[in-house]
């Protein structure tokens, strides 16, 4: 049998397994949209219910043969995921805003300032309050553990609240473009953090100052080269006749810039999703604005429609919420990371004399964790960070928190009111990618 080619049963039952979980997680993921619920918390649902938590729970016979029939499959959906987290991070680069409208830019510096340190400090100060030690992973390394605990409380996703504001016709509005503006660099900073931590695993020098600065350095110059330079290079040769790797496929150029930048950081001991999430970023930095949209809207397709769902059904596989769960800590950990980031939010707002309403608005939509907090989750989980309980305590955080904002903002513009000052006379705009299809097969 040929080495890079699976025997014809085994392919057979991968795909059919491959299709039974994007089915779930994209039914589920349009149910939960019809539901106002972030798709997100569906296509996770997708892979909660086929998984141990329900399915694998009660037809554990059936559960195995599905997904892990032979020895390869568990890896197959291991690389699958993959793909789909590193498809997940350039799509996240691509909505990074350098720039705040005139007169916003305070209140955005402020936000970021505020909602970044102080829930960072709170959660890191928060870990001498509790026993984080039964949360550890193999690793065994309580720094990095506390260091994404500091993460996971003051997180927000790009993607989760920029897809908010595009299915309630808002991306256009002012207290979006803040919003996402704040989230572009909020992220970077926090994935820095997740960066450092998975160099501190990685390295082989244990846990000390020398080697928390050299995770450190190797970080921040990866993202100074990532943000400045590699843009830079790309405008000088992309457009040159004799790129032919640009000529032969624009989008693929890009993607192979993303494999590339992951790469990079696989052998700098940064977690490769810190690459892709740059390599988003910097074509963002690179491309006018016509033609990065058609970057955008191409990966897009792609994306969301296969491998960003399938990475998302995955995460609900790996869950066990029937046996490895803390309802109980979760449900505080839930209220603590809420009540902390909204707090920083609201009164930080405050501080520049932004109104009492438009502040908690910004609070409210700066709780949203979403596809960053189950990517903290996963990588850190994947590293040896933390054990099955406390990824299934972040993954759920993540998902309670998208949905606790979008229910908010959504009630908000129900009964009528501004988000904030600029927002009185909004116009709800759809765009056509995200209206819904009205086909009828007689047309044709």
């Amino acid at each position: 049998m040929n080495m890079f080619s699976l025997g014809g049963m085994e392919m057979a039952r991968f795909v059919f397994a491959v299709a039974v979980l994007l089915f779930a997680a994209n039914v589920l993921g349009y149910l939960a949209e019809r539901l106002t619920v972030p798709r997100i918390i569906g296509e996770v649902s997708g892979g909660l219910i086929l998984g141990p938590t329900l399915f694998g729970h009660f037809f554990s016979g059936g559960f195995h043969w599905l997904f892990l029939g032979f020895a390869s499959e568990g890896p197959l959906f291991g690389f699958l995921s993959e793909l789909g987290l590193i498809l997940l991070m350039f799509n996240s680069g691509l909505k990074f805003q350098h720039r705040f409208e005139k007169g916003d830019g305070k209140i955005g510096l402020t936000i970021i300032v505020g909602s970044t340190v102080i829930p960072f400090l709170v959660g890191w100060l928060a870990t001498y309050l509790f026993n984080p030690h039964p949360f550890l992973g193999p690793d065994q390394n309580a720094l990095a553990l506390k260091i994404v605990v500091a993460i996971s409380i003051a997180v927000t996703s790009i993607p989760v609240i920029s897809k908010i504001f595009s299915d309630l016709g808002i991306i256009h509005s002012r207290f979006a473009k803040i919003i996402i503006g704040i989230a572009g660099v909020h992220d970077i900073l926090l994935w820095v953090g997740l960066a450092i931590a998975s160099g501190i695993v990685s390295s082989h020098h244990g846990v000390s100052a020398i080697a928390l600065l050299e995770s450190l350095g190797v970080t921040l110059g990866f993202l100074a080269v990532s943000v400045f330079v590699v843009p830079w290079i790309l405008r000088r040769i992309t457009s040159r006749r004799a790129n032919f790797v640009f000529r032969a496929s624009f989008l693929g150029y890009f993607l192979l810039l993303t494999l590339a930048l992951s790469d990079i950081a696989g052998y700098l001991n940064l977690d490769m999703m810190y690459g892709a999430l740059l390599a988003g970023i910097a074509t963002k930095l690179t491309l006018p604005e016509k033609l990065m949209k058609r970057v955008e809207n191409s990966v897009r397709e792609i994306s969301f429609s296969f491998f960003i769902p399938l990475y998302f059904a995955i995460i609900g596989l790996q869950l066990n919420l029937a046996t490895q769960f803390s309802v109980g800590f979760f449900v505080l950990y839930l209220v603590f990371a809420t009540v902390v980031q909204a707090t920083v939010v609201y009164f930080s707002c405050r501080l520049v004399n932004t109104d009492a309403r438009t502040s908690f608005n910004l609070a409210a939509a700066m709780n949203a964790r979403g596809g960053p907090g189950i990517v903290l989750s996963q990588v850190a989980f994947a590293l040896g960070i933390i054990n099955q309980n406390f990824f299934a305590i972040l993954v759920m955080l993540a998902l309670f928190t998208s949905w606790m904002s979008g229910s908010w903002i959504r009630h908000v513009l129900k009964s009528g009111r501004r988000l904030m000052p600029g927002d009185e006379n909004l116009v709800v705009h759809r765009s056509q990618e995200e209206a819904p299809l009205d086909w009828q097969p007689e047309a044709l």
